[in-house]
């Protein structure tokens, strides 16, 4: 026999270790899932569409035992920090956040609301996690870690072309991404004998002067860094991409498919489809603590065919043979 002072205790203990989702749908509301994305709506539609495939397939459907709480920053990052603080007052159950900023304002928003994010960026040198197999606190996710693909970026435009002697890496000073470039394909750049001339656009409005720049420059080719501004603009940086005839590189497999060159790496839909694994093992009682940072084990190689013949390229054997997707 039990007082009931001690009962309560206990069941107060019990239900405390349910897993969240158990507790949501006991009370008769939907699971609630916050996303934050740095992007805008109509950007981030291929992403949230591969999320609910990922949370589809683990018996998550939207509407009948979950609703997304979705909150869009445009591009404009000076806003995350509201964004994510908004979320947290709509009691959300987990919270998905994209990009290295995106995350770090909902860390600060909360320390106990389960965070999984989703980034190409480096979440230890961004102060998400101290580590990737031990990540700590409320935040787990996926990561690309894209730096590191940069440098096989730069190999395949190489072989692409290979008199490629100088090659324009459009960039954005304002973020971290962009300060730690340089030196990580240094080393790769000086052992294929190309020349990189670093192009900055500070704001969308300096697009079109950046590509007057390349021009200039005589570039032979031109690498797009991965970053919310480019994302968020990208059908009018594809346009002058175009409007140059210059080969090129983009971040994310949406520029290719929409009529840039050449992609390679993980596409965001795959990345967020995935971390729908983290969103339904954290609904079922997992501690974001306990899961480890995962990093892709494979990628692709995307070209655009229909791209390639009105610049005049002709794809290499070994191109042809990395690829994973012609489209035509």
């Amino acid at each position: 026999m039990i007082d009931r002072r001690t009962f309560e205790v206990l069941l107060a203990s019990a239900v405390a270790a349910w897993p969240l989702g158990a507790k949501a749908q006991s009370s008769g509301r939907a699971v609630r899932i916050g996303r934050l994305a740095a992007l805008s709506a109509a950007t981030d539609t291929s992403v949230l569409e591969a999320l609910r495939t990922g949370l589809r397939e683990r018996g998550w459907i939207e509407g009948r035992n979950f609703e997304f709480v979705v909150r869009y920053a445009d591009g404009m990052l000076d806003r995350l920090p509201d964004l994510a603080k908004d979320l947290v007052r709509q009691n959300v159950h987990v919270i998905i956040a994209g990009s290295n900023p995106g995350a770090l304002a909902v860390k600060q928003a909360t320390n106990s609301i389960p965070i999984v994010f989703v980034t190409t960026g480096d979440p230890i040198a961004g102060g998400l996690v101290p580590s990737l197999a031990r990540p700590g606190a409320n935040l787990t996710g996926v990561t690309t870690q894209g730096l590191e693909l940069s440098a096989k970026r730069l190999q395949l435009l190489k072989e692409l072309l290979p008199r490629m002697k100088r090659i324009a890496v459009l960039t954005h000073p304002g973020s971290s991404y962009t300060e730690e470039f340089q030196t990580t394909v240094d080393a790769t750049a000086r052992g294929l004998g190309v020349e990189i001339r670093m192009l900055a656009i500070h704001d969308p409005s300096e697009i079109g002067k950046a590509f007057a720049l390349i021009t200039q420059v005589q570039a032979d080719a031109l690498m797009v860094l991965a970053d919310i501004m480019f994302m968020t603009h990208r059908q009018p940086l594809i346009e002058l991409v175009a409007k140059c005839r210059l080969p090129a590189t983009f971040p994310e497999r949406a520029f290719v498919t929409d009529g840039g060159l050449m992609f390679y790496g993980v596409g965001l839909a795959e990345m967020y489809r995935h971390s729908a694994i983290f969103v339904d093992k954290i609904l079922k009682g997992a501690k974001p603590a306990d899961l480890a940072v995962e990093q892709p084990t494979r990628f692709e190689l995307v070209v655009n065919m229909k791209t390639a013949t009105a610049l005049g390229v002709m794809l290499p054997p070994l191109i042809l043979a990395e690829a994973t997707e012609l489209i035509e």
